[in-house]
């Protein structure tokens, strides 16, 4: 189902591509090493990262809290945000309105 948006999907996914991007193992979501994303083109690793996107985009729905890596992703339903943290630290947020 995914989280309520007032604010274009698309628009929504870019930003939150962008914002898990600063995540800098976001790859153990999919079960993968240092390794094996280091061996991706950067095309390829952009394509993970807005499939990440999108599955967090709807779990989030489900799930207010997901964790990403050493990051966690949290949707604020008061705010209506998206916040990306690592750690206390918040490395940024998505606006859903």
């Amino acid at each position: 189902m995914g989280v309520k948006h007032g604010r274009d999907y698309e628009g929504i996914l870019t930003d939150l591509t962008t914002a898990i991007g600063r995540i800098p193992d976001r790859y153990v979501f999919f079960e993968m090493n240092a390794e094996e994303w280091e061996r991706l083109a950067a095309s390829d690793q952009l394509e993970v990262d807005e499939a990440l996107a999108e599955d967090l985009f709807y779990a989030l729905g489900e799930e207010s809290v997901i964790p990403v890596g050493s990051g966690v992703v949290i949707h604020d339903k008061e705010q209506h945000r998206i916040h990306i943290l690592i750690g206390e630290e918040e490395l940024t947020f998505v606006p859903l309105v």
